[in-house]
């Protein structure tokens, strides 16, 4: 039978809004409402924090906008996995889908589901992570005290979210994109109405002018002794890169939209405008809702925010007590989303490498829906997997260091096009060429350094896990060369 082609074998039902939407929905997600906890306690004054998502804000538009350079030269299904395969190689192209299916957007898909499961054990406590329905003992630790294996409500919540989307997803693209721009829309008013009655109703100017004393001072808070220490030099330097973690991973998922470019309707021109649209309205958002914060709450308050839930905080300061339901809701939504997107663009990348025999061969099949089902519900079975770990933030640290090797790889892949192919069309140019791309690639880079040397007991793992992928790929390369034994 005669090889399908890619472009024929979507249905391109996508516009320019859709295309924003998923980058809006799939980025906003559960971070922005948790993650400046931990950023306050790592720096420790407001200037900073807001620096923090200032910079993040940047170098995602930057990314953003790089790569539209690279998905009007190829419009078409499975994103930053074909920019990598036409810049460098096979091999590259093919350490990155491993990654992207056993870390990337499965390990994603899986925090999202987690942080879903935490706010609406806001609405019904026995739906939380301390409600263990089955445990079992797996061994001792180094000081000789039982360690189990626990299945928590929480755990089968995040599950069962997963489950649903992907049905929803394997039902074809019309459904899931009429659930994400409607979920998104709704989301993105949530977040300025927050914003909105957090500066007009919550604000106290005392709170604020607290805040900017010390706007730049350098300190971190300790958890155990409950109390703040001066730090400098190298410290503060890692206390930078374990923030960035957080804010990047908030703004993280921006580039679904190019995984799904064979889906959408002038795909050359409106994948492109739909990252830059999409990285900056939820840079701006994040940004406000921190100055938002700042506003609202203490910082000694926002470092101590029970479970990190800051959002959940100001909701109370702006709301009362009725906050805590406001807020809850409005996060399971955002949550909700963001899976919903990450769901749908991450089986297309699946479908490509399968195209290109480098994946399982029925996750290059489309079902009568147009969609690629198998691999979306291979992809459902590893993300709920990984629900199973339930730590929110090795998760994050586990995700975001191979998402900054890649980004890295493939925005650099830009200089490298320009010089293979000087004369292939294209459409878009990325802005600010070379200087905003090679600023990208040099605060990327020495982002990955400092996580490798401050977190490398989980950072580490995720680089084991993608270079395992290595001799995976020559297996399979050799199992190609065998000779046919069938019929």
């Amino acid at each position: 039978m005669e090889k399908e082609s890619q472009d024929g074998s979507f249905k391109r039902e996508l516009g320019l809004l859709d295309g924003t939407m998923l980058v809006v929905g799939s980025m906003i997600g559960s971070g922005i409402f948790i993650v400046s906890a931990d950023i306050a306690r790592q720096v420790g004054s407001a200037g900073w924090l807001i620096l923090i998502w200032v910079i993040t804000g940047l170098v995602t538009v930057i990314a953003a906008v790089s790569y539209g350079e690279l998905s009007a030269m190829f419009p078409k299904a499975g994103g930053q996995y074909v920019y990598l395969k036409e810049s460098y190689n096979k091999l590259i192209a093919f350490l990155y889908g491993w990654s992207f299916f056993a870390v990337i957007q499965t390990g994603t898909i899986a925090a999202v589901g987690v942080a879903f499961s935490k706010f609406a054990a806001y609405l019904y406590e026995p739906l939380s992570e301390t409600n263990i329905l089955w445990q079992i003992k797996i061994g001792t630790d180094a000081a000789g005290a039982p360690e189990f294996f626990s299945l928590s409500a929480a755990q089968i919540v995040s599950i069962l979210t997963i489950i649903l989307l992907t049905y929803i997803n394997s039902r074809g693209v019309k459904d899931s994109k009429t659930l994400q721009t409607f979920l998104t829309i709704i989301k993105i008013l949530s977040l300025f109405g927050l914003i909105v009655f957090g500066f007009t109703l919550g604000a106290k100017a005392e709170i604020w002018n607290a805040n900017w004393t010390d706007a730049w001072s350098t300190r971190s808070f300790n958890v155990e002794s409950g109390s703040w220490m001066t730090i400098g030099g190298s410290v503060l330097f890692a206390a930078i890169s374990a923030s960035l973690v957080g804010s990047l991973f908030s703004s993280d998922a921006w580039n679904g939209v190019t995984f799904i470019a064979g889906e959408i309707k002038k795909p050359e021109r409106n994948v492109g405008l739909s990252l830059f649209l999409g990285t900056f309205i939820v840079s701006v958002i994040y940004i406000l809702a921190n100055l938002m914060y700042v506003a609202v709450i203490p910082l000694n308050d926002i470092a101590t925010a029970k479970s990190d839930r800051v959002a959940v905080v100001a909701a109370q300061h702006i709301f009362g007590n009725a906050g805590t339901i406001i807020i809850a809701v409005m996060i399971m939504i955002s949550t909700f989303a963001c899976n919903n997107g990450l769901i749908m663009a991450g089986a297309r990348v699946y479908y490509t490498m399968a195209k290109d025999g480098l994946f399982f061969k029925k996750a290059a099949s489309l079902n009568k829906a147009s969609v690629p089902a198998w691999a979306l519900w291979i992809q459902c079975f590893w993300a709920s997997a990984l629900c199973l770990t339930g730590k929110y933030g090795a998760l994050l640290d586990f995700v975001m260091i191979i998402v900054m090797i890649f980004y890295i790889l493939t925005i650099f892949g830009i200089f490298i096009l320009r010089r293979k192919m000087p004369n292939a069309e294209r459409p878009y140019k990325a802005f600010g060429y070379p200087v905003l791309p090679m600023l990208y690639i040099i605060f990327a880079t020495v982002f990955c350094v400092s996580l490798l040397i401050t977190r490398i007991s989980t950072c580490g793992w995720g680089v084991v896990i993608m270079l395992a992928g290595i001799p995976v790929y020559y297996l399979t390369k050799q199992k190609e060369l065998e000779p046919d034994k069938g019929n």
